[in-house]
């Protein structure tokens, strides 16, 4: 697709600001995003998926507990 410049760099601008890929650096970019997290789990800063299933749902009855202790 080609853009106008001054729109392109608009879109340029706004991809490296939410740290996204213009489509032709996407490999690069997934590549640096797994490095990043394969530090974090090396660091420990690593939640495993029954972990977080368990905190959403202690998250869920406590909020589901509060809303009836409201009467809402």
């Amino acid at each position: 697709m080609t853009l106008e410049p001054e729109l392109r760099d608009m879109f340029m601008a706004e991809a490296a600001a939410d740290d996204r890929p213009a489509a032709r650096n996407y490999d690069e970019f997934v590549r640096r995003k797994v490095a990043v997290a394969r530090r974090q789990r090396d660091a420990g800063l690593h939640v495993s998926n029954d972990e977080v299933e368990a905190d959403a749902a202690a998250r869920r009855a406590d909020l589901l507990r509060r809303i009836g202790e409201a009467g809402v």
